[in-house]
């Protein structure tokens, strides 16, 4: 079991430093991090409520979640794509004892429940004590397996790097491709679904790298060959072309696979330049409105909206856009994203998203979030501020929010605000009463913390997930990630100064491992961290 570093003595380095004396300008600064700090605090309660709330709709008997607050089954596409995984991350944050009983117990009998075709999960009736169907329907099973890769598994493999979790992915990837049905001129491939060949290749581009086996970037590129050398090219061989979820992943798909190979296959990357940016270019062209964000659907051969609705996922359509602008320096798609960040404040405020749902507030919220991350508008920062208010009010008194799987996305986009306004800093354990939030400035990452009674726990520093749980060559942004703030590279050191005691260094594994901190009641507890 592993230690954890104390600020007392444990990890010291060298000789201690002078004693710290925090400047009246830094004390405006600690002032920022203390009201991060209570939005956070907002934040991680109210996951935690939405736990709760869930948990008391699960299957007595299984302890399964159902799709919604009628149904009596539970599906891989709905229940485990887009709600379990979430209290899975949720409960890792706030209830550790649940996070490692409840959470893996839930998974270990998903396993052995609801795996039809070897690892493969088919929807299971809780009336019935069964599988729904008598007949297996593999399109089906595929489709469910590809929407609990993408939008459950892979973000929870981001952000906990190996786990049971991580295992249950590679295991249904690997049985996805296994029994791949689709024959074409590249090889066979696991659906003709332009949505699942979309969460395919952001799985495979991002899973060839975490795990360095070359079949997964094999795969990938039969999916890249039949779109963009093939004859279904997604702008110049269609007439519908869905910029909105379920459809506008083959964009940033593509996008992911084009820099994958820009790393590991330069003679692909050349193949599939011109294609990718013939695509985004007829995008821009076609698929925006005079704010910069995107119509739900576009004919790109006529070259006119079919639905005229803004997708609330636009950030994730322009997350291909600024990884090909990461790639090959193309200008011209770094503004078309600031552009669209630029506006969200002046004429998206408290939107209809899909009709007023919390699930459509959640994933425009994230798409600001993520690009944020690269491009520090000030607008969309107090967008992103204004917004999240909206989607907590729509939290029930129960925790449930509005009573189906998309719930699960409420927590997921809470949960990155929350990162954002503690810079990726994490408590164990945490409580209710448990104020904490960080601003960074320059090199220097400014924290405050505060507790209605004594504390005392683990400050726990993120570090550069891209490469250390998942082997990236870069941070190209991508759907339900988990953007990075300040992180610690493991073998740098980093100067720590709490108001109590003297600065001390440690590395940066020191760090991500957790520091020990003392938190009397009531007491408010400044710290630098300087690179």
């Amino acid at each position: 079991m592993k230690k954890t570093c104390s600020l007392a003595a444990a990890v010291i380095l060298s000789s201690v430093l002078t004693q710290p004396c925090f400047s009246e300008s830094e004390s405006d600064v600690f002032k920022e991090a203390l009201r991060n700090g209570e939005l956070a605090n907002e934040g991680f309660r109210r996951c935690d409520h939405y736990v709760e709330g869930w948990l008391r709709l699960a299957d007595p008997e299984t302890g399964l979640l159902p799709r919604n607050r009628k149904d009596q089954f539970w599906n891989a596409k709905d229940s485990a794509a887009d709600n379990y995984p979430f209290m899975v991350l949720t409960t890792s944050f706030t209830n550790r004892p649940m996070f490692e009983g409840r959470m893996k117990a839930m998974l270990a009998t998903e396993i052995k429940l609801t795996s039809r075709i070897d690892s493969l999960p088919d929807t299971y009736d809780f009336v019935k004590r069964g599988f729904q169907s008598e007949e297996t329907d593999l399109d089906s099973i595929m489709f469910g397996s590809s929407e609990y890769i993408k939008d459950g598994l892979l973000p929870l493999a981001e952000w906990l790097g190996p786990s049971p979790w991580s295992e249950r992915m590679i295991s249904i990837l690997d049985d996805m491709w296994k029994h791949a049905p689709v024959d074409t001129p590249y090889g066979k491939i696991v659906s003709t679904n332009v949505e699942v060949n979309g969460e395919m290749l952001q799985a495979l581009s991002r899973i060839y790298w975490m795990t360095g086996k070359r079949k997964y970037l094999d795969w990938a590129v039969r999916l890249g060959d039949y779109y963009l050398l093939g004859n279904h090219h997604p702008t110049r061989d269609t007439s519908q072309l869905r910029l909105r979820d379920h459809g506008c992943e083959i964009v940033s798909g593509l996008c992911e696979l084009y820099a994958a190979a820009s790393f590991a296959l330069p003679e692909k990357k050349k193949a599939y330049e011109k294609p990718i940016h013939e695509m985004l270019d007829r995008i821009l062209e076609v698929g925006r409105n005079e704010h910069g964000l995107f119509y739900n659907v576009v004919d790109p051969l006529e070259g006119a909206p079919t639905n005229e609705g803004i997708a609330d996922t636009w950030g994730y359509t322009y997350n291909g856009f600024y990884i090909v602008y990461l790639v090959d320096e193309t200008e011209s798609y770094r503004i078309a994203a600031i552009e669209a960040l630029s506006n969200i404040k002046e004429h998206y405020r408290s939107y209809d998203w899909e009709h007023g749902s919390a699930d459509g507030y959640a994933d425009s919220i994230e798409s600001a979030l993520n690009l944020y991350n690269r491009e520090r508008i000030a607008y969309a920062a107090q967008w992103i501020d204004s917004e999240i208010k909206v989607m907590w009010e729509m939290q029930k008194e129960d925790g449930v929010i509005e009573g189906w799987y998309g719930d699960g996305n409420f927590a997921r986009t809470s949960i990155m605000y929350c990162l954002w306004k503690t810079q990726g800093v994490s408590v164990q354990p945490w409580r209710e009463d448990l104020i904490f939030g960080a601003v960074q400035k320059g090199d220097t990452l400014y924290i405050s913390l505060t507790a209605e009674k004594d504390w005392m726990g683990r400050l726990i520093f993120d570090a550069p997930r891209h490469k250390s749980n998942m082997g990236l060559p870069i941070d190209w942004p991508r759907i339900n990630q988990f953007p990075e703030w300040f992180t610690v590279d493991e073998d740098k050191t980093y100067i720590l100064s709490e108001s109590k005691i003297r600065p001390i260094k440690y590395t940066g594994a020191n760090l991500h491992q957790g520091v020990e901190v003392n938190l009397g009641k009531g007491e408010v507890n400044q710290i630098t961290v300087h690179r």
